[in-house]
């Protein structure tokens, strides 16, 4: 862990004091405070080497995990997309979970009908092939998943 350094604000008016009128040395200290706490958060979410990180559902529902993803109804609505995306993310201690067959089976629905823009955009490897229906009203969210994950060139 990252020691985060405490605010002394008897030090912190004397800088202000001591100023300029500028604000620069009051600035300089909050933003290294704000340095370290950001090195404190990066390090408490990060995740173990051996469980590959998600991708998507980080950025749209802030967890990372797929315990605390099972935990959300509205992180769980959105597994399909992690599915989807990541082919490194390992399912098989939920695999008896129904939400996240549920995920998966949509995860394939949605890989048959956009296979080849999927593996043009994103190299991945095939999930198994599900001529099911899809539900188009997702599209636009698949859409900007697809945009999320697609590497900038």
């Amino acid at each position: 862990m990252f020691p985060i350094p405490e605010l002394d604000e008897k030090k912190e008016k004397k800088r202000c004091a001591s100023a300029t009128g500028t604000g620069i040395e009051l600035g300089l200290s909050l933003m290294e405070r704000a340095h370290w706490l950001t090195l404190a958060v990066m390090a408490n979410n990060s995740t173990s080497p051996s469980s590959p990180a998600l991708k998507i559902l980080p950025a749209y529902t802030g967890l990372n995990t797929v315990e605390a993803i099972l935990q959300v109804p509205r992180a769980r609505r959105l597994l399909w997309l992690e599915i989807l995306f990541n082919d490194q993310l390992d399912l098989k201690p939920w695999q008896s979970h129904p939400e996240v067959q549920d995920a998966y089976q949509k995860a394939c629905q949605w890989f048959t009908t956009y296979r080849s823009l999927i593996q043009s955009v994103l190299p991945r490897v095939s999930l198994p092939l599900d001529p099911g229906k899809i539900d188009q009203r997702d599209y636009r969210t698949f859409a900007e998943a697809l945009q999320f994950v697609t590497p900038q060139s």
